[in-house]
Order: C-alpha cells, then structure tokens, then sequence
C-alpha cells in the first residue's frame, strides 16, 4: 500500500479552499490547514482539528515559527504539495473598493505579506520537504491580476498580477529539482465573498452566463497533482468560463 500523500492549504475555512480540503481528503490525502482563526469545529473533515495550524499569514516575522510547525506535523521529511489559496482584498469602511487614493501602505504591507511574500518564504522553508516528494505548488491568483476588475482593490489585484510572475520565477528554480510550480485564476465564483453586481458581471462579461463552482476550482487543482498534469509547469490556468477573452 502506497504512503498517504500530504498536502499544505492556506485559507481552508471556506470557498475555494473549503472545497478543496474535501475533494483531497476524499482522494486520500492527508491535508495540513494553515490559517489565523483557529480550527472550526464545523468543518467536516479528518483528524481537521489535529491537521490544522494557526499561524498569521500577515505576521512576515513569524513565518519561520510556522514552517517549523510544519514540518513538526509531517509523518516523513516530504511534503507532496502546497496550495496557497489564502487572500486578502480590504474594501472601504462601506464596502467599496480601495483605489491608490485610498490605500495607504500599512494595507498594502499586509496584503501582500499574505498574498505574495509569505508564499515565497513558505515555499523556501519547505523546499527539502517539496523536493523529497518531487511535489508540486498550486498559487491561486485571480481574474483580478490581468485586467481591472470592479470589486477588487488596487492592492489586491497587484499583489495577484506579481504572484503570477513569482510562478513563473518558482517554476524556472524548482523545476530541475522536480516540483512543479502552477497557479490558478480565478473569476466569479460562487462563495461568500461575492458582492452585489456580480449579476451584472455574470450576465455581461461571462460567455458561459453562470458563475463558477468552488468544486469545479477544486478539481483543477486536484489536477494538477495528477500524473496527466505530469509536464505541466509555470502555468496559469484561467476558470472563469470565458471571461478572461
């Protein structure tokens, strides 16, 4: 019987990352949780409270604390992938979005901790660990990091546009050690963090008239970990039913 692979999550508590956790699991992984909050007792899956660690993305200090929790938790001295889904987009004291005549640099120093640079130093921390198991990273960018998106910070989306490029730079290191290195776009999804006018969007903008599905993102990235997605690397895959065109 071949050892239970283990994948490393960020921002597993809800959407995207929600969905993910339970497509894994159901495909026999072993599945680490990373977020500030601690465990919530009401996600649904295995040894989740065991699995979990707390750790603040945000606080760029305490990262390397985290990646020895990490690697703390792991059976073995490999870790066969890490998805980083965890993100930020702070709006306006009503909701709005926050354009550069809004953001001043204490949001932009947190969001990209959290969006970009803590990738970056997770995935140096863990690099033995990747290469042992010659895994794989997963990077959800967004729609957002292309072009202009109504809902969508400044920060957030450039913080997004600069995580596609770190793919790229990741892929090219990685690459000859054998961890693939891809990332994920994004559009309208169907989670919690939509905002009223995505209708119009989906109505307008999406050729496929509908938004996506938390599950459908979910089973790309599973994808990727799958030996059909064997030769990928620095790539970016769009799901968004067309509307990057």
């Amino acid at each position: 019987m071949s050892e239970k692979k283990t994948m490393l999550l960020t921002g597993a508590s809800r959407g995207i990352g929600h969905a993910t956790v339970k497509h894994f699991s159901a495909a026999g992984w072993r599945v680490l949780t990373v977020s500030r909050h601690p465990f919530d007792e009401k996600c649904p899956w295995p040894e989740g409270r065991d699995n979990h660690i707390q750790l603040d993305l945000a606080d760029i200090d305490s990262i390397d604390k985290g990646v020895n929790e990490i690697r703390s938790r792991l059976h073995c001295e490999r870790l066969d992938a890490i998805v980083n889904n965890a993100g930020i987009s702070p709006k306006l004291p009503d909701g709005g979005r926050m354009g550069l005549l809004t953001s001043d640099f204490a949001s932009w120093s947190k969001v990209f901790n959290v969006n970009l640079f803590s990738i970056a130093l997770l995935a140096r921390g863990l690099f033995q660990e990747l290469k042992a198991a010659k895994g794989l990273i997963v990077n959800v960018t967004s729609i957002a990091g292309s072009r202009v998106h109504p809902f969508a910070g400044v920060a957030y989306a450039t913080s997004k546009a600069a995580l596609s490029g770190l793919t790229r730079e990741m892929a090219y290191e990685f690459g000859p050690h054998g961890i693939r290195v891809n990332s994920i776009a994004p559009g309208e999804i169907d989670t919690s963090m939509l905002l009223p006018g995505t209708e119009a969007i989906v109505a307008q903008q999406i050729p496929m008239r509908r938004l996506g599905k938390a599950e459908e993102v979910a089973a790309t990235i599973y994808f990727l970990s799958t030996e059909g997605a064997a030769y990928i690397n620095g790539a970016e895959m769009h799901i968004n039913g067309g509307q990057h065109v």
